[in-house]
């Protein structure tokens, strides 16, 4: 049985050019006048060809795929509506330059060895990582795998050259604290997220700036989970029965932490206002009540992400070639935050 799809040959005589000539404009190269160029597409249009990836790789050393590597469990990672935005920005920049994602989720350490071969496998063109926890191995692995990475978050405390994308969180930290002294809350605790991610320590140095003389006893650690929430309010109320407001990692957090509010009895706002970071609406306008919240625009951050490392990737960052000299590598983005003012605060 012959195959019905149409050829290279058959593309080439449809639009009566040279093989060669369709060659170049189906991998993107260049030399082919916009007359030309414009005729092959119309017959690769009219007759539905459809690239053979094989040979295209073979030519182009590129893949069109792109690795995202999640340093958590998928039961977090498909529970938490942050992984949800953020892949979704991810995967339209990805489809808009048409790119497929291929998810590598990341349980223990176990799996450290499986994803390192996977990268440095030639599977696919770049990496794009987030949620890398601190004195974690897998950072080093990635690069080792010499693929052109960009990290979601910053991956370190160091001063390493690793292009990021990441919000303000120690500013938007700021913020949200000065909210709540200006609303003359004077006994401000924290719920801390994981202290094993930047992200958590530079929301806790940010409480920390605006609060340097609290008392200790005022911060709490959470997990970036509602039920990380839940048992850091009820440490909280058990040492601090007459603190007055919170400020919450994350929005998860917060929600846990309205809700033991509430089964104590407490108010919000009227005995403790309460202040969260990320403004998921799916969670900061669905608590009760809703959730007052520092914004950063996750899917957008997905976006930029991606952006960083296509123009990497665009600029000669092919599989197998040496990492970017630092002068010419994609430098890191920092998103601005915004308050944004609900009922809780």
């Amino acid at each position: 049985m012959t195959d019905p799809r149409p050829t290279l040959e058959a593309v080439a005589a449809h639009a009566g050019v040279s093989r060669a000539t369709v060659s170049r404009v189906v991998n993107g190269g260049a030399g082919v006048r916009s007359s030309l160029a414009e005729k092959v597409l119309r017959a690769v249009e009219e007759l539905g060809y459809v690239p053979n990836q094989a040979a295209r790789t073979l030519v182009t050393r590129r893949h069109d795929a792109v690795a995202v590597v999640i340093a958590e469990p998928e039961t977090r990672v498909f529970t938490d509506p942050f992984f949800a935005q953020q892949l979704r920005g991810i995967s339209k920049e990805l489809t808009a330059h048409d790119s497929q994602l291929v998810l590598l989720l990341v349980e223990g350490k176990d799996d450290y060895a499986r994803v390192g071969r996977y990268l440095a496998g030639g599977h696919v063109d770049g990496a794009l990582v987030f949620s890398v926890h601190l004195d974690d191995e897998l950072p080093d692995i990635i690069r080792g795998s010499a693929l052109p990475t960009v990290f979601g978050g910053r991956p370190d405390r160091g001063g390493r050259r690793t292009p990021y994308v990441d919000c303000d969180n120690r500013g938007g930290a700021r913020e949200a604290v000065r909210h709540l002294r200006s609303l003359g809350r004077e006994r401000i605790a924290h719920i801390a997220g994981p202290l094993d991610q930047t992200s958590a320590v530079d929301r806790l140095d940010g409480y920390r700036d605006v609060l340097p003389e609290a008392d200790p006893a005022l911060v709490a650690r959470g997990d970036f989970t509602p039920a990380g929430g839940e048992r850091a309010m009820r440490e909280l109320l058990a040492h601090n029965p007459d603190l007055d407001a919170v400020f919450a990692a994350n929005d998860l957090t917060a929600a846990g932490a309205l809700r033991v509010l509430h089964e104590h009895g407490r108010r919000v706002p009227e005995d403790v206002a309460v202040v969260g970071f990320d403004d998921m609406e799916p969670v900061a306008e669905q608590t009760s009540p809703p959730l007052t919240t520092v914004r950063q625009d996750i899917e957008e951050m997905g976006r930029l992400m991606a952006r960083l490392l296509l123009r990497a990737l665009e600029r000669g960052g092919d599989q197998g070639s040496p990492p970017e000299d630092p002068v010419t590598a994609p430098a890191s983005v920092i998103t601005p935050t915004a308050l944004v003012r609900r009922a809780s605060a």
